[in-house]
């Protein structure tokens, strides 16, 4: 029997840059750890009531679950996040991060974590060093919450509290600067990685948005590491939008499609691509095939089709149907509405494709016969002997028809 070894985030960091969440881009949290099966560490978010939990300590999984459950729970009934975060000092070891833009921040139970502040008219930045009962981040302040400790085998063990320190002041400098809160994080969540070794995903989401990276970053296997936030992940054309990620990518110097020069993305960048919502822009996700080029052109596609039409899954469809049929997207079946998820609110579609068998590059043709047959038949007959056989398909179901009426 196999086990999975039990693993709690060694890094939370929330920000809020805008309290009063119009910015799309005004709230963000993520973790991530230098253990393995990070997909295992409870992070939860709301996307109805823009608020993130997120679970940590040297306590087993089942109670930092049942502690999670517990904070849930409380903000459901309006509590505030620090009455929430407290919640974790009745559970051995357990660690709680919550927070969202309208209730502000707050960490309880075992952490080693700085409070950072902004204020609006001075600019000033504090920076507060916690490490018991509940530290805060008070409902309608810009700031920020990191929490960082080392993992034992940790190869750069011992430095988490220069580094959480270090990176206290700089997500302090960018919340001061103007950057959006997604922006912050990745950056953030990038020099944790670089400096503290405690760099696998783990991931991100956007609180006001309600986008997360998902599975972008955590491990495919258990008991594996998640893909390391400060490594290579994708190298990308800004002339034509062309993309691959890494190992494949390594293929690659120069851009297949128009010969540009690639752009290499680190991972905690493309956490920050997957979590940034552009205010005129349409956030697209592909799902269903890795084809090159697909995810960008897609993007394309759908972003034209919003723009025209808006956030409508029928006109989408047809949208990406024309595409296919036009030769533009390759690869992949035609779709339907229910493949398409509109998000509106967040600005955001996700287009779920089916990957066409072999080599097939477009879907079959609509032709009154199963393609199955015209597969067989392709071995064995001349293109000259289907056409027949096709014509006496059509010409039989043609006489049927006369002879009904």
């Amino acid at each position: 029997m196999m086990t999975m070894s039990s693993v709690a985030a060694t890094c939370n960091i929330i920000v809020i840059t805008d309290p009063s969440g119009k910015d799309p881009n005004g709230a963000a949290a993520g973790s991530m750890s230098f253990a393995e099966n990070m997909f295992q560490s409870t992070f939860l978010m709301s996307k109805n009531n823009h608020f993130a939990v997120l679970s940590g300590g040297t306590g087993s999984s089942d109670t930092r679950l049942d502690s999670v459950i517990d904070a849930v729970a409380n903000l459901e009934n309006n509590a505030s996040a620090a009455s929430a975060a407290s919640l974790a000092s009745q559970f051995n070891g357990a660690r709680l991060v919550v927070g969202g833009p309208s209730i502000g921040a707050a960490i309880g139970g075992s952490f080693n974590a700085y409070v950072i502040t902004v204020d609006d008219a001075s600019h000033d930045i504090k920076v507060t060093p916690y490490t018991s009962g509940v530290a805060t981040l008070q409902p309608g302040q810009k700031g920020a919450i990191i929490h960082l400790r080392n993992t034992e085998g940790n190869p750069l063990y011992g430095t988490a509290d220069t580094v959480r320190k270090e990176t206290a002041m700089n997500i302090g400098k960018m919340i001061r600067d103007g950057y959006p809160a997604t922006t912050i994080l990745s950056e953030a969540m990038g020099e944790v990685a670089k400096d503290s070794g405690e760099r696998y995903g783990g991931g991100g989401v956007n609180l006001i948005s309600g986008i997360s990276t998902d599975d972008m970053f955590t491990p495919v296997d258990m008991n594996q590491t998640g893909y390391p936030m400060d490594d290579e992940y994708s190298k990308l054309c800004d002339d034509c939008g062309w993309g691959m990620g890494y190992p494949k990518a390594e293929s690659y110097d120069k851009c297949p499609v128009c010969g540009a020069n690639l752009r290499v993305v680190h991972a905690y960048e493309a956490l920050g691509s997957a979590l940034t919502i552009s205010p005129n822009a349409v956030s697209v996700a592909v799902y269903g095939s890795d084809k090159p080029g697909l995810a960008e052109t897609t993007s394309e596609i759908v972003e034209a089709s919003v723009a025209k039409y808006g956030y409508d899954a029928s006109a989408i469809a047809g949208s990406v149907n024309r595409a296919i049929k036009n030769g533009l997207i390759m690869g992949v079946d035609h779709v339907e509405p229910k493949d398409i998820n509109v998000k509106q609110g967040s600005k955001a579609v996700g287009v779920y494709f089916n990957a066409l068998p072999g080599d097939r590059s477009s879907p079959a043709w609509d032709l009154p016969i199963d393609g199955n047959i015209l597969n067989i038949l392709g071995s064995i007959q001349t293109a000259v002997g289907i056409i027949l056989i096709l014509l006496v398909v059509f010409r039989s179901r043609l006489l049927k028809s006369f002879q009904n009426r």
